[in-house]
């Protein structure tokens, strides 16, 4: 199967998606923050990004999902900064305190390549709401120099469907957080009660142009909608109702990555329902959750860790 932006950049597509994503940077509205400065000069919001991608680092990385990591690696372009900026984040010095270089969109065209040339099985772009135009930007030449895997669109879920839609027929494979289903939570942790209306629309979105994740026959993901939900310390994350809506609303095949990996990171320490990680029992309710309200698919890796944990 073709990577979908291949087809895109033979249209014309892809430079008019350029263009109209270059514009909204005017006044910028890329997420539901909607903070309307004008990044194209210098000018800030929420997110702190600017005209310029600012990245952190890139490499094939082997801790992602097993559809992603295959046999070479997931090819991880980690963008800095955020636009929801979780109080617990694990990636802290990245989305909260800056750590990262500019790059020019021909700098980041050779990222992508480099990770190709490496045998990244995709493109891995790590929390990219805040510079959908600059990685759009860089597409172009990165196809031109010979770019072909799939691209991954790697967010927290707090997303506009209109800067989405930007993006159909682009991205191949969509793999977004579905962190709460409370907005008293996300206004908590994230200084967002928009955040589970955000998110059911987002995925949504992301599953009407990509669909369930489609696997090729060595169980590599081409194409489709993989979501992460990460397991929150005394039920805070709404886990049992997130997998309801993945499986009413969506599908119940539908491909979900129970993660149990929280700890307390970052401004953690000053919630006092954050201050302690996960147990086994609550991961395991987690799962069982899952099962019971549909969803099948969940990453194998995952559960075997789980198993060997318990």
């Amino acid at each position: 199967m073709e990577a979908c932006y291949l087809e895109a950049h033979r249209k014309g597509i892809l430079q008019q998606r350029v263009d109209k994503a270059l514009e909204i940077l005017e006044s910028c509205r890329l997420c539901p923050r909607q903070c309307e400065v004008n990044r194209l000069q210098g000018e800030t919001g929420v997110c702190r990004a600017g005209r310029q991608a600012i990245v952190s680092s890139y490499s094939p990385h082997f801790g992602e999902e097993d559809p992603l990591v295959g046999r070479s690696g997931s090819g991880t372009i980690f963008m800095t900064h955020c636009n929801l900026c979780c109080v617990f984040c694990q990636n802290y010095e990245i989305s909260h305190l800056s750590e990262g270089a500019q790059v020019g969109s021909g700098d980041l065209a050779e990222m992508m390549l480099a990770l190709q040339q490496r045998g990244c099985h995709n493109i891995n772009f790590v929390t990219p709401t805040h510079m959908v135009p600059q990685i759009l930007e860089a597409l172009p030449g990165a196809i031109e120099g010979g770019l072909r895997v799939p691209l991954v669109y790697n967010c927290g879920g707090y997303e506009e469907v209109s800067i989405l839609q930007l993006l159909d027929g682009i991205v191949d494979i969509y793999m977004p957080d579905f962190k709460f289903w409370d907005s008293e939570m996300s206004a908590r942790f994230c200084s967002a009660p928009d955040y589970p209306e955000k998110a059911r629309a987002a995925v949504t979105e992301m599953h009407r142009q990509v669909g369930d994740l489609l696997l090729n026959q060595e169980g590599i993901a081409l194409r489709g909608l993989l979501i992460r939900h990460l397991v929150m310390p005394n039920g805070l994350a709404g886990t049992r109702e997130i997998m309801r809506f993945l499986a009413t609303e969506l599908s119940g095949d539908t491909y979900v990555n129970v993660m149990s990996q929280y700890r307390p990171c970052g401004e953690a320490h000053r919630h006092p329902e954050l201050r302690r990680s996960v147990t086994p029992e609550e991961y395991r309710e987690a799962v069982k959750m899952a099962q019971e309200e549909g969803i099948h698919r969940l990453d194998e890796r995952r559960l075997v860790r789980l198993f060997q944990w318990l």
